[in-house]
């Protein structure tokens, strides 16, 4: 028997998030919600549960694709609705269960070991609020539990209570195995309600304990307005604790972070960066408005914007303004303006010019272009993947590449200029009738 059993409900239909896509895949910093707790209850235990319905077989492959040893139960909502429904047919053989709410990613290690840690039979996460309204307001005494009384049935002096039901529990298994058989659905909505575990187990003669908690901690996400609360507040998690690890950012607050992103070294991120997926930048500048996607920056400076896709390995390389990369290994290298690099690899001493191209794309497939050392490519250039070009070529400006250049060639294809004397008069007439 383990010591600690962790079940998370997340058999809701979200409906007021107003989507299709059920509410626990919503991404925050991004990762979805539940995943977020998965996390954090992983680091308690290695015994984790899952309580799905809508979308079940979606959230399923999504949740063991992350998390393998993951347990997944389906709440037979017809017949036994609400959050103690949802534990019907739930094993506990641990010797404690903790109960958590499968739209609170912002919850943390320690508030859930003091909730798991408490001697009580029983422990309830509460919070206090200075807007209670429609939250259970829940009686204390000593530090125990009397009572919880909902918004409609509450009197006028229980109404002016602030402590209020976070929403997360932890049971002595066997206590939570003798309560949940008479928790019954005799309540307008016909629904089997956890909260009614609390007047049950008092009335069995249990302690109950109320747990103080972090109420923007425990915040519920229930639209998109919650979620976008619920992600600035972890970003400011995310981007004070990289500060104080010693990232420097400027104007922290027009920053995104990815929660899966990492930072080695000394680094700098400017105003209006966006560092999106499992990015990791070591040593770097990241220059104002620009966007990293799933990338290792090391030893450069990218931007001011600059937008480097997912699939790059950049290191001791300066990429400048208007310069788009995607699955490029570059090293070494300057690209300093208004050029796109797409499935190459460029070695050392490489300069790219101003508008240059990398034509991967013949419509039906991406071909790579591979560049060597010491290659000054000329300004206006397309490079017509599959290509090879050796090391110490250069490119003259306005070059379209079709063929392979071996070590040392100058390339060039430019079209011989013509002049043609006098032509602008002979197209808008002659001097003294051109309307200025």
């Amino acid at each position: 028997m383990s010591d600690i059993s962790i079940i998370i409900l997340a058999a809701g239909f979200g409906t007021r998030m107003k989507s299709n896509k059920a509410k626990v895949l919503f991404e925050i910093s991004g990762k979805e919600m539940i995943f977020h707790i998965l996390e954090k209850a992983y680091e308690l235990s290695s015994d984790v549960s899952v309580i799905l319905n809508y979308d079940f077989d979606t959230i399923k492959q999504k949740i063991l694709s992350n998390f393998p040893n993951t347990k997944i139960y389906k709440q037979d909502i017809e017949n036994f609705p609400g959050t103690a429904g949802a534990l019907k047919n739930v094993e506990l053989n641990s010797k404690k269960t903790l109960i958590l709410c499968g739209d609170m990613p912002l919850i943390t290690i320690n508030e859930l070991k003091n909730l798991i840690n408490s001697k009580h039979e029983v422990a309830l996460s509460v919070f206090e609020t200075k807007n209670p309204f429609g939250y259970g307001r829940v009686v204390i005494k000593d530090g125990e539990i009397l009572k919880i009384v909902e918004e409609k049935d509450a009197l006028d002096e229980e109404k002016n209570i602030k402590i209020v039901n976070a929403g997360c529990y932890a049971f002595k298994s066997e206590v939570l195995k003798e309560i949940l058989p008479k928790i019954s659905n005799n309540n307008n909505q016909k629904e089997y309600y956890l909260t009614d575990s609390i007047e049950i187990a008092i009335n069995l003669g249990f302690k109950c304990e109320a747990v103080l908690v972090d109420e923007r901690n425990f915040m519920g996400i229930n639209d998109k307005f919650a979620l976008s609360i619920a992600e600035n507040l972890m970003q400011d998690l995310i981007k004070e604790n990289l500060m104080k690890n010693g990232v420097r950012m400027r104007l922290p607050n027009t920053i995104y972070i990815d929660s899966k992103a990492k930072f080695e070294g000394d680094c700098e991120i400017e105003e209006n960066v966006s560092i999106i997926g499992s990015c990791v930048i070591k040593n770097s500048i990241i220059k104002s408005s620009s966007v990293i996607e799933d990338s290792l920056i090391q030893d450069s400076d990218i931007g001011p914007l600059a937008h480097i896709r997912p699939g790059c390995d950049i290191k001791n390389t300066h990429i400048g303004n208007f310069v788009e990369l995607k699955k490029a290994k570059v090293d070494g290298i300057k690209a300093g303006h208004l050029s796109y690099l797409g499935d190459c690899e460029i070695e050392s001493g490489t300069n790219i010019g101003c508008g240059t191209i990398t034509c991967n794309y013949d419509g039906k497939k991406k071909h790579k272009t591979i560049i060597g050392k010491n290659v000054f490519i000329g300004s206006d250039t397309q490079l017509i993947a599959p290509i090879k070009i050796e090391d110490d070529v250069m490119i003259a400006a306005g070059t379209t590449v079709t063929k392979d250049a071996k070590k040392g060639e100058l390339i060039i294809s430019r079209k011989k200029q013509s002049n043609i004397d006098k032509f602008y008069y002979k197209f808008f007439g002659e001097k003294d009738d051109i309307k200025r």
